[in-house]
């Protein structure tokens, strides 16, 4: 090689290589050389008769389909073995895990189990669409400044409950990458960054626990309450729960808030 860069690059991808490997239980040969055909394949993968057709898929189909049905990964050791790769961080020296749902729609695939309804949005205000299909959750590790770049870490097949499951697969990637030595006592906090679609307060109190702080983004048609007014003297009746609202879509009251917009 004649660059030192690119050479250590590739010792890292053949280590890597190598471990996957390892995790592979049962036809790891197959599975490898799937996973391979998969990877280098040119353009969206469409049936699994295109993937044995790949130069790097050595064997005939029949070994592909034995594969699928018989192989088998470890998954645990496999996350491990992810969670010792570099991670990226911010200028601060702090991780930054993003964490989002992603749809494989299969409306059609009525025989295919576990599907789920999942919400999806189509052109225009308020077409929102529940289609059948597979929902996947991944964490992420995002890259500094701007760039579409990152490191998936983890990825699962969530159920109904969004924010639950989320605590738990960010507990176990938290965990992995805290193992792998890539976060210490004394290091920054670990950011969790997540959209509209999870329960802030539920998942901060979740995560407590962990060396992580929670930012999830709001929806636009939230309501918050400031603190209660002191109780006046002589007033009757029961002490007020809450203050003044504070409506995100209320541009007058938003722009008049001690919080601001």
């Amino acid at each position: 090689m004649h660059y030192t860069g690119a050479a250590a690059a590739l010792g890292d991808l053949s280590g890597f290589r190598q471990d996957f490997y390892q995790c592979v239980t049962a036809r790891a040969d197959a599975l490898f050389e799937l996973a391979d055909a998969a990877l280098c394949a040119e353009g969206p993968v469409t049936s699994l008769v295109e993937l044995s057709l790949e130069p790097e898929h050595r064997r005939g189909h029949g070994s592909l389909y034995e594969g699928l049905n018989k192989g088998g990964i470890d998954i645990d050791r496999f996350r491990n073995v992810v969670a010792r790769q570099q991670v990226p961080r911010g200028d601060d020296g702090r991780i930054m895990l993003a964490i989002d749902i992603s749809h494989w729609l299969r409306p059609d695939a009525n025989t295919s189990p576990d599907r789920l309804f999942c919400h999806t949005y189509a052109r225009g205000r308020g077409q929102a669409r529940m289609i059948p299909g597979w929902p996947y959750s991944f964490v992420a590790a995002l890259e500094p400044g701007r760039t579409s770049w990152t490191a998936l870490l983890d990825v699962v097949r969530p159920s109904d409950d969004h924010t639950d499951m989320a605590a738990t697969q960010l507990r176990t990637v938290v965990d992995a990458l805290i193992t792998a030595g890539h976060r210490r006592e004394g290091d920054p906090e670990i950011w969790i960054i997540g959209d509209s679609g999870y329960d802030g307060p539920r998942l901060a109190f979740l995560l407590a626990d962990l060396p992580v702080r929670v930012l999830v983004r709001l929806r636009s048609d939230r309501v918050l309450a400031f603190p209660a007014p002191p109780r006046q003297p002589g007033a009757r009746g029961r002490s007020a729960r809450h203050g003044a609202r504070f409506a995100f879509s209320d541009p007058v009251g938003c722009q008049n808030s001690a919080l601001g917009c």
